[in-house]
């Protein structure tokens, strides 16, 4: 698959994988071949989120089939990073795991970078612990604010501090950097208020350390994608989450259905308008949207709703 700390061209896949992804001849095929003629030879500039790259580079690799002269390139610089190359014009793409913020837009605007906003999938954010684990099957917003919380840190170490009958093993603390959009969602659902976290747990913008950190250790606990989880279930748990309404567990029915709250998200892309000015960079956006179930299929992401497709669409009409 494809995962974190990459900046490569998308390579070329048989064509049968993409009709049988497709499911063939259908309406998605037809309208991406009906999409802008790209030019000869060219690249297309994405960086941004590590949630959403694989759903990107899933996306550039399809579209290479039809396009083989056309790379498409993926980066991992985190939302904030990538929204800072994005508004310095040095990227065509912004991949995003949150909406822009006001700041980010205003620098932006700055610079003269004009930009729309493209729904490309849906997540659940997904809490995971060890496999030895088998007490944590199911937690709360409120025991999840426990061990995450600003107050929580130095004091909050043990999991027999979470609930009463919990072990006391030491909690063992994995978690997107601060550069992340899956750290802002995170921690604005869980403690209140983007950005507040305690600091003595792990940080990381490359998923494989959470994996491999919660799978070495008795009591360690992170999040990250649902997609990532789904590639290492074999080494980790997902944890359902109670958020008032009983306990969930995360997977892309709940998420598309929203009763996975409050971790169930939707995913971006911001697309510089002067970059879709050009032919490559409009055809791929129209490649992305038509191709939804597809891309999302192969990147073991949950696709859009019929509304957030439609909207879609019309978004990058809009760019024309």
């Amino acid at each position: 698959m494809f995962r974190l700390n990459f900046k490569v061209a998308a390579v070329a896949i048989p064509a049968a994988l993409l009709l049988a992804a497709c499911g063939g001849t259908t309406a998605d095929s037809t309208a991406s071949s009906a999409a802008s003629a790209p030019a000869a030879s060219a690249e297309i500039r994405i960086d941004g989120s590590s949630t959403v790259a694989p759903l990107s580079a899933a996306a550039g690799e399809l579209f290479k089939v039809e396009n083989p002269s056309i790379n498409v390139s993926v980066g991992t610089s985190g939302t904030g990073g990538g929204f800072a190359k994005f508004c310095a014009g040095e990227t065509d793409i912004s991949n995003a795991s949150r909406q822009i913020k006001d700041e980010e837009a205003a620098e932006c605007a700055a610079a003269g970078i004009e930009f729309t906003e493209i729904v490309v999938a849906n997540d659940a954010l997904t809490v995971v612990v060890n496999k030895e684990n088998d007490w944590a099957t199911c937690l709360t917003i409120e025991e999840l604010n426990k061990m995450w919380a600003p107050e929580s840190e130095g004091t909050v170490t043990s999991w027999s501090q979470i609930r009463a009958g919990f072990p006391d093993v030491p909690l063992d603390l994995y978690g997107a950097g601060t550069d992340s959009g899956t750290f802002d969602y995170f921690t604005k659902e869980i403690n209140g208020e983007e950005g507040a976290s305690r600091t003595d747990y792990n940080p990381t913008e490359d998923d494989n350390v959470t994996v491999q950190g919660v799978e070495g250790a008795q009591g360690a606990i992170g999040y990250f994608g649902l997609s990532y989880f789904e590639e290492n279930a074999d080494k980790l748990t997902a944890v359902e989450i109670d958020g008032g309404a009983g306990c969930v567990a995360p997977n892309s029915a709940n998420a598309q259905a929203g009763t996975y709250a409050p971790l169930g998200r939707p995913l971006f892309i911001y697309a510089s308008k002067s970059a879709a000015a050009k032919p490559e960079v409009l055809s791929f956006l129209e490649f992305y949207v038509a191709n939804d179930e597809a891309i999302t299929t192969k990147a073991l992401f949950v696709p859009l709703s019929a509304e957030q497709k439609t909207a879609a669409q019309a978004a990058v009409a809009g760019l024309k």
